[in-house]
């Protein structure tokens, strides 16, 4: 079971589906060390912020991926 997973945001904050980037985890730490990895990537490909769920619960976010 991977219950962690990051929803992505443009910038108008509208959900955004990439699958190039369609991950899920199996812990928080691992979804949070992916992001910090590919959060330029992320940015490039148009996500604008992130939100972490667990399952169907927010975590936190929307967090911006603004330097």
């Amino acid at each position: 079971e991977t219950p962690w997973w990051w929803q992505l945001h443009d910038e108008s904050g509208a959900s955004l589906t990439l699958t190039d980037f369609d991950q899920r985890f199996h812990s928080r730490g691992d979804a949070e060390s992916w992001v910090g990895e590919c959060w330029a990537e992320l940015a490039e490909a148009g996500v604008n912020s992130v939100t972490l769920f667990e399952h169907e619960r927010q975590v936190y976010g929307p967090m911006s991926l603004s330097a």
